[in-house]
Formats: structure tokens, C-alpha cells, sequence
């Protein structure tokens, strides 16, 4: 049977999921879980896809790597289902699986492509094990991604996604430091014709002044920031050792959205980080209303192995659970005031192959039977039908 490669996280692991499948072109009967470990929930799933691949194909050779198979290691390579482990950081090395180099394998066809321009974290965060699977920060120099946008692009890609680990570090290790806005500037010269870009999780506090221009006013690049907020009390920061405050986060949307008023709001946010008390809850929920957060990743805090936010006095995980759904429903009502608003107005809509699609602002949109994916149309919606527009 074929090549199966499994892809749970980020979408960083979503990018190198892309390119294990070129890496491993040819091989056969082959599973890889390219695993995630941000949260023990994201362990336990993977644990989960791991069984549900062995028992789906009994027969094949099934690999495991991502952050997971570093931080997990002795853990997951004791399941019966796992045959081997990969390191993280040797995961796109042909020498880690034994295969030649692929070559210039000729790309899948993607509406949307997600290229990974950085990797690796050098920030200290007392919640955070991805730097234990990822290593230090590393950034893709400027060449190297303008030749694999081109790749995308050729292959029929009209809207490009960059992520990364820390997406806003790019640069600091290269010459000169760059920051995040000369790469995004170089894309958008070099490739006149690319349609739209997008950036994933961004840490505001490394927004250097040239990024906050383009996001402000270039149009090809989405009116869409997701944050890593994390939290929106300023003694939960301070404990997770963030290097933003809440008035940070808040000055820094309000003031985009002063310029480019279509802008939406994207979020992580934990939910009963150690220490946290009923009004520290409170300030995050307040701060997903004064932020106006329509996308929110909410994610209830899981002590991961070896972090200094384990030894902290832990909150009970009921009360863990109770907040997580509080922050959501926070999110869900500032949501649904947000697509009721877009109602009447036109959207240009990129198509996606489930017959939905995404608005600029990354709104989703319920496209008419038939429409063909890969095609950008403007869609005026009139109602809202469980939770897309329509």
C-alpha cells in the first residue's frame, strides 16, 4: 500500500507534513505520524492516531516523529503499534529514512500552500516543552523561501500561509537580523502576482515596524493576526514568562485596526495556567471582548514534563475545564456578533475543495454547489448557517 503521513499540531507540522510526502515519494506501505506535544491533550491524540493507523493498515511499517517523538520518546516507543521514531530535527534529512533525496519532486496541487520559513523557539516560556522538540530558533534564509514560494506558486497555489515555530524571530539569527517585514517585503516584489498572504501565530511584542506597516496597509497581505496571547491578566504573563503585557496586546490591535478597520482577531489563550485565581480568569475573558477575538484557540493548561509552570501550585483540572469553556463561549459570542456584521457585504472568497472557503479576514464562507476549488469569487452573504456564512 502507499505512503500515509498523519500530520497533528501546528501548522509548521502541517508544512513538513508536505514535504515528508515528497521526501518519501516511492515508498511503500508506509505510515509516519508526524506528531504534536504542545498539550497533553495533543499527546493523547497522538497516542489515538497512532493505534487508529495500526489497526487501519496492520501490514505497515508505521514511523513516528515531530515534537512528540523527542518529548515523548521512551513513552511512545514503548507502544507495540510503533515500529520506530525519528528525531524532530532530523525528520527532512533523507539520511533519517533512508531514502536518496528527492530531488525536485514535483509539488501536490493546493489552493492554499503553507511554507515554513522558521523553526525552533529561543524564548523560555515556564508553560512551554516545544522548545525540547524543536531546538533553538533557526530561520529559513530569504532565497531559499522565494524559491520555494515560486515552487507553490507554479504548482497552482493562490494564497500562501507562512509559518514557523516563534513565525516573528525570523531573522534574528541571519546577517544583519532582519526582521519579519524584510521577508514578507521581498515576497511581495518578487511575486507580483501572488494573490494573497497570510501569516500564522504571531508574537506582538517581535512585530518589527515594517511588518506592522504591510499587515496595516498592503492588501495582499490578509487583514487577519492571530496572536499568541497566552493570557490577558498581567501576573499570569509575568508568570508564564511572557514578554508582553495586556496593554501590549491592546495597543497593538487597536492600532492596526485604526488603519485597516477590517482587520480580525485571532488568539491562543490558556485557561487555568498555575496560580490562577477568579479575577486573573476574569481579565482573560474580559481581554478576548476588548480584543474583539473571533479565532480562539483555547487551550486548557496541561503540566508538561520538565517546565517550571509543573512545580507551580496547580488549579484543579474541573476548574481547569470550567474556564476553558467560559473563554470559548467568550469567543463564541464576540464570533457570532462578528458574522452578523459581515452580513450584505461582498467577500472575496478563496474556494477550498469541502465546498466552504475563506474570506481575507478568514471568515468562512458556504460556496455555491459546484464551485470549482482554487477559484477566488465574491461571495455577498445573507445568513448565517451553523457557524459559516452564507
Amino acid at each position: 500500500m502507499s505512503l500515509e503521513v498523519v500530520s497533528l499540531g501546528c501548522r509548521l507540522n502541517l508544512s513538513e507534513s508536505e514535504s515528508l510526502r515528497r521526501l518519501l515519494v516511492g515508498e511503500d506501505n508506509l505510515i509516519v505520524i508526524n506528531s504534536c506535544a504542545v498539550t497533553g491533550e495533543a499527546v493523547r491524540q497522538t497516542r489515538q492516531a497512532i493505534r487508529r493507523a495500526r489497526r487501519a493498515r496492520p501490514d505497515a511499517r508505521l514511523m513516528v516523529t515531530g515534537c512528540a517523538a523527542d518529548v515523548e520518546r521512551a513513552a511512545l516507543g514503548a507502544m507495540d503499534e510503533v515500529d520506530g521514531l525519528i528525531a524532530n530535527a532530523a525528520k527532512l534529512d533523507p539520511r533519517a529514512w533512508n531514502v536518496a533525496p528527492a530531488g525536485e519532486a514535483v509539488l501536490p496541487r493546493h489552493t492554499r500552500a503553507f511554507i515554513a520559513v522558521q523553526n525552533g523557539c529561543d524564548h523560555a516560556c515556564t508553560f512551554c516543552v516545544i522548545p525540547q522538540g524543536r531546538g533553538a530558533s533557526r530561520s529559513h534564509p530569504v532565497t531559499e523561501v522565494l524559491r520555494e514560494m515560486e515552487r507553490h506558486l507554479d504548482a497552482g497555489a493562490r494564497e500562501v500561509v507562512l509559518t514557523g515555530v516563534d513565525l516573528t524571530s525570523w531573522g534574528h539569527d541571519l546577517p544583519g537580523a532582519p526582521g519579519l517585514g524584510i521577508l514578507v517585503a521581498a515576497i511581495l516584489s518578487t511575486f507580483p502576482a501572488l494573490e494573497r498572504l497570510r501569516l500564522s501565530s504571531l508574537d506582538g511584542v517581535e512585530i518589527d515596524p515594517l511588518l506592522l506597516d504591510l499587515i496595516a496597509s498592503e492588501q495582499r497581505v490578509m487583514p487577519h493576526v492571530h496572536l499568541s496571547l497566552q493570557a490577558g491578566d498581567d501576573l499570569i504573563l509575568k508568570r508564564m514568562k511572557r514578554r508582553h503585557s495586556r496593554a501590549d496586546a491592546l495597543t497593538l490591535v487597536s492600532g492596526l485596526r485604526a488603519r485597516r478597520p477590517e482587520l480580525s482577531v485571532g488568539a491562543d489563550v490558556i485557561a487555568g495556567f498555575p496560580t490562577e485565581d477568579e479575577a486573573m480568569h476574569a481579565n482573560s475573558l474580559a481581554a478576548i471582548r476588548e480584543l474583539g477575538v473571533v479565532h480562539g484557540h483555547i487551550f486548557p493548561y496541561s503540566p508538561r514534563p520538565g517546565t517550571p509552570a509543573a512545580r507551580m501550585p496547580q488549579v484543579a483540572v474541573p476548574v481547569i475545564r470550567a474556564r476553558a469553556a467560559e473563554l470559548r463561549s467568550a469567543v463564541a459570542d464576540v464570533r457570532a456578533r462578528w458574522l452578523e456584521s459581515l452580513l450584505g457585504q461582498p467577500l472575496s472568497v478563496l474556494a477550498e475543495r469541502d465546498g466552504t472557503g475563506h474570506a481575507p479576514n478568514f471568515a468562512r464562507v458556504q460556496l455555491p454547489p459546484g464551485t470549482t476549488a482554487g477559484t477566488i469569487l465574491t461571495v455577498t452573504p445573507t445568513r448565517i448557517v451553523e457557524g459559516l456564512l452564507a
